[in-house]
C-alpha cells in the first residue's frame, strides 16, 4: 500500500510549500531559484508563457518587473505519496483582478530537499 500523507512527510513539503509561497509573494528570486529543481527538465506553464528548464524559468524570473502580482490564497490542497513525491494545489484572488487563478505544483524530494519539478498557473475567465 502508498503512504498517502504521512504526517512527517505532509509537514515537510507544506514547509516547504509555504516557503515559495513567501518567496513569491516578496519577490525571493533566489530562494524561489532554490525551490526549483535545477534541471532541464523542469516545466514551468504561466498564465499566459510556458518555461522548459531552469535556465528559463530563472530568465523569467528575472525579467518580471516587480515580481509576481500579490494575490490571496483562498484554497490549498496538499498530497503526498510515498517519502518522495507530493502535489500542491492552490486558489487564489489576485489584489489587481477579479478573476480566481489555480496553481498547481508537483514536488519531488532531492538529497538538497523537495523541489519543484513541474508548475502550472492559470486564471479563470477575464483574468490576464
Amino acid at each position: 500500500m502508498i503512504a498517502i500523507n504521512d504526517p512527517v512527510i505532509l509537514a515537510e513539503v507544506s514547509f516547504a510549500f509555504d516557503a515559495y509561497e513567501a518567496a513569491l509573494m516578496t519577490n525571493d528570486i533566489e530562494a524561489m531559484d532554490a525551490l526549483f529543481w535545477h534541471s532541464p527538465l523542469t516545466v514551468r506553464y504561466g498564465a499566459g508563457d510556458a518555461q522548459y528548464g531552469i535556465d528559463e524559468i530563472r530568465e523569467f524570473r528575472k525579467a518580471r518587473a516587480g515580481g509576481s502580482p500579490q494575490r490571496k490564497v483562498i484554497r490549498r490542497s496538499v498530497t503526498t505519496f510515498r517519502s518522495h513525491f507530493a502535489a500542491t494545489n492552490i486558489e487564489f484572488i489576485r489584489e489587481d483582478s477579479p478573476a480566481i487563478g489555480r496553481q498547481s505544483q508537483s514536488w519531488t524530494k532531492f538529497p538538497e530537499g523537495w523541489r519543484v519539478v513541474s508548475a502550472h498557473v492559470s486564471l479563470t475567465k477575464g483574468g490576464t
